[in-house]
């Protein structure tokens, strides 16, 4: 093979520069993953890799879903359709790491699958922002928290502020739809329920989509992060099946049938309703 000669123009000397594993804090990230088995399980590696990555990932949906919300109150939907068009392409990643999960093979997780202890996904604080924070309101899971003072004042606080989809729908009466003023008047730390003047508002979007094209565009792209939320938490519930059956979960849950109660969740059902009414 020819050798490609090192360009002049390349910095070598990084003394007292700041480097690429500066910045990236790369000494921090690559020691994080500390396996527990002893001897040390091969693939225990890459349990940790995939999680560890897919708590990244919810870092970074966060951060764009906490700017939407920020262009939406500001009556402001266009920079929403990129940042929402990058989560789906996030959210895709999220769920073809389950394919690489599954190829642990259940003897090989149950030899390590001990030194997690209590330790489970649900107990993940930035998982449960991003689902309180897209309008899954559950209250009873600050419990989780109750030792970490810090996490349970911040999730305590995003549990009682709007949802992304609370404030599209605030945004939309702003506008003029008839949307009901005491459904937007609640307690926002209340699961989300859907209501019809929120679907007849969202009818009259859909039935004259050039009037309201960024409206229309907005609905669409929440309906595909819904839509390629639940396509993750299927994904997440066969892997489960697949690898550990019907065992409990170890955070003390029924694990696959916990994870399929999960699959009747939604977060913006006028936008799926809507389908019906429409003639």
């Amino acid at each position: 093979m020819k050798e490609r000669k090192l360009e002049p123009g390349i910095h070598t000397d990084l003394d007292r520069k700041m480097s690429y594993s500066d910045y990236l804090g790369l000494d921090q990230i690559l020691t994080a993953q500390k396996p527990l088995s002893d001897p040390e399980h091969h693939d225990e590696m890459l349990f940790l890799i995939m999680h560890q990555t897919a708590e990244l990932w919810f870092k970074q949906v966060l951060h764009e879903v906490h700017a939407a919300i920020q262009f939406i109150q500001n009556d402001n939907l266009e920079p929403c359709m990129k940042i929402l068009s990058r989560v789906k392409l996030i959210q895709e990643i999220l769920y073809k790491q389950w394919g690489i999960l599954a190829t642990l093979t259940p003897v090989e997780y149950a030899q390590f699958r001990h030194v997690l202890g209590n330790a489970s996904g649900f107990q993940s604080p930035l998982y449960r922002e991003l689902e309180f924070i897209l309008g899954n309101k559950n209250s009873s899971y600050l419990n989780v928290y109750k030792n970490d003072s810090e996490v349970h004042a911040h999730l305590s606080d995003i549990l009682n502020k709007p949802s992304l989809y609370d404030e599209f729908q605030l945004y939309l009466q702003r506008k003029g739809f008839p949307i009901d003023a005491g459904h937007l008047q609640r307690d926002w730390s209340e699961a989300y329920e859907a209501h019809p003047s929120v679907t007849e508002s969202v009818k009259m979007v859909y039935m004259d989509s050039q009037t309201h094209w960024s409206i229309y565009e907005m609905c669409e792209k929440l309906v595909d992060l819904e839509e390629a939320f639940q396509l993750w938490r299927f994904r997440h519930m066969k892997t489960v099946e697949r690898i550990i059956g019907f065992k409990k979960g170890t955070g003390g849950s029924s694990g696959v049938g916990f994870l399929k109660k999960a699959l009747e969740l939604t977060f913006f059902p006028e936008l799926f309703n809507v389908r019906t009414e429409i003639d």
